[in-house]
């Protein structure tokens, strides 16, 4: 076995490794892209369910203050 083989062989395996880290490097750009996405997605989620959930309260308290149940008593004549 000649040294150019060594050197041969030594080229090819760091080629592999290279491919390897390539590879690699390109399946965690696409993760990082999808969890992006994901976040992004529950972002847009998470706003609309604020929105409605601030609409619902509004219309709870609305409800509320058109009920006589819900309407404030006045404690100080009640006390003795």
């Amino acid at each position: 076995m000649s040294s150019d083989d060594g050197d041969l062989q030594v080229n090819q395996a760091e080629q592999e490794d290279k491919t390897m880290l390539i590879n690699q490097v390109l399946e965690l750009q696409h993760t990082l892209e999808d969890l992006s996405a994901r976040v992004d997605g529950v972002k847009e989620e998470n706003l609309k369910l604020k929105s409605e959930n601030q609409v619902l309260g509004q219309y709870i308290e609305n409800l509320m203050s058109a009920s006589s149940v819900f309407q404030t008593t006045d404690t100080k004549s009640k006390r003795k």
